[in-house]
């Protein structure tokens, strides 16, 4: 009865000390994340990271291609198969705070010296030379969670879990990033091909003047060389852009979880509107949003739990064992009830005393551990609000950059038409052609360049907020 009572007596401890708390909580620093971005003109709380996909990207081909990226990206698929594993570990862990119970079936039989202590007793008085034991227990083991060691263990496998969540939309959203574009790489390389063509075709009827005034004693061969020459720089483009097309559309497939081959692509970058509303929201609202900055909130979180785990064991661990079942030295009364029923129980309670600190490096290496996180934390949000003033100062500077070149670009095209008008009049020469087919040959392969370059900084911009999840 006694022993009884001092079970109870531990089992009420256990309970009462359960709500302790070893260690407190290091929360998300709430300075982290400015007010609002770099030359922000005003504070806007709309996004279009709360755009949805469909809605930013409308190029059916496009659409399509980012469909088939998610579907069999093998980056993507990594990332899910890291989701299941997670989620098992989630599970087991929630299991902490139930006993083990096992099942233990065992059957011996000793034959001990007959000149033995062992020998001489049972030849005596069980009458043969072999001692025989057949046992069938459950045994059932477990430890209380005084000190909310399990509790911890739980918390750090669920923010693990969820960070191969957070990780897995972090690889879907630069999956699409990388796949429209590399989509608008492919337009702009088509643009570019047409630019050079056309070029082409025009230097060859230049080039066809210019041999007709040789023929007619009007210039020199010089005019034909030079004239063959800037024929050349658009030729030579040509087979330099097929390689850049290939090698593109092979990326695209194989980011898409495909074998390398053509893209099918109906439009046109000549056709595709720049978005020109794209609000940032508050910086607050992005750091919600984005998968890398909630992962490191997360690991915050593991943190503090390993803290608490292994402050825990710094103190009292509480056990309690108990195993009962069917014991006989004969098999033929092995399951004779009740005369072979047994039960044990017991109960301890260790207390760590000297284990060449390590027990107590672990909980300050465990310390030094969180604080690194926190500034692992400060550094994402860092990153994170870095990347969006970047884009948005690109997008403004881009989009004035292609007004300058829009018209730079419309007047060589117009120079082109007047220095050719002018040359089969001869009120120009060869060379004025030449330079005014070389700049609106330049000046066209540069405006391509830099429409792509902001719709790709558009696209940037919505998966630096936290967009396309």
């Amino acid at each position: 009865m006694k022993s009884h009572n001092f079970l109870y007596s531990i089992l009420l401890t256990a309970a009462f000390a359960a709500g302790c708390k070893v260690s407190r909580d290091i929360a998300v620093p709430a300075d982290a994340t400015p007010l609002a971005y770099r030359d922000a003109g005003g504070i806007d709380t709309t996004s279009i990271a709360a755009v949805p996909l469909k809605e930013f990207i409308t190029v059916p081909e496009l659409q399509q291609l980012i469909d088939t990226a998610l579907a069999r990206n093998y980056d993507l698929q990594l990332a899910v198969r890291n989701i299941d594993a997670a989620e098992l570990l989630f599970r087991q862990s929630r299991l902490g705070n139930l006993p083990a119970l096992n099942l233990q079936v065992t059957g011996s039989s000793n034959r001990p010296s007959d000149n033995s202590l062992n020998g001489l007793s049972s030849s005596q008085f069980l009458g043969t030379s072999h001692i025989e034991d057949f046992n069938a227990n459950l045994g059932l083991s477990w430890e209380a969670d005084i000190w909310g060691k399990i509790k911890n263990q739980k918390q750090a496998a669920l923010s693990a879990y969820l960070q191969t969540a957070e990780a897995r939309k972090a690889v879907q959203t630069r999956v699409i990033a990388n796949v429209a574009q590399g989509y608008y790489q492919l337009l702009m390389m088509d643009a570019q091909m047409a630019i050079a063509k056309k070029n082409l075709d025009l230097s060859d009827s230049t080039l066809q003047i210019i041999h007709m005034q040789f023929d007619a004693g009007q210039v020199s061969s010089l005019a034909i060389q030079q004239a063959e020459a800037q024929q050349m720089v658009a030729a030579q483009l040509i087979p330099q852009l097929e390689q850049q097309i290939t090698i593109q559309e092979n990326a695209l497939r194989i980011l898409a979880g495909q074998l390398p081959g053509p893209v099918a692509r109906l439009a046109s970058l000549d056709r595709i509107a720049v978005p020109s509303d794209l609000p940032a929201g508050l910086p607050s609202a992005m750091v919600s949003r984005r998968p890398d900055v909630k992962s490191a909130e997360l690991s915050l979180q593991i943190a503090n739990a390993r803290v608490g785990i292994t402050k825990a064991g710094l103190y009292p661990s509480l056990s309690i064992s108990a195993s009962a079942g069917l014991n006989s030295f004969k098999a033929s009364n092995w399951f004779n009830v009740p005369a072979s029923l047994f039960g044990v129980m017991a109960g301890g309670i260790t207390q760590p005393i000297f284990q060449r600190k390590q027990l107590k490096t672990e909980y300050e290496l465990a310390k030094i551990d969180r604080e690194k996180v926190v500034l692992q934390f400060r550094q994402s949000v860092l990153n994170a609000v870095g990347e969006v003033a970047d884009e948005l100062v690109r997008i403004e500077k881009l989009s004035a950059q292609y007004d300058i070149s829009s018209r730079r670009a419309a007047t060589l095209r117009q120079a082109v038409k007047n220095a050719n008008l002018l040359f089969r009049n001869g009120m120009a020469t060869y060379l004025e052609v030449i330079t005014a087919q070389s700049n609106s040959l330049q000046s066209e392969l540069e405006l391509a360049a830099i429409k792509t370059a902001r719709l790709n900084s558009s696209v940037a911009l919505y998966r630096s907020l936290g967009g396309g999840i």
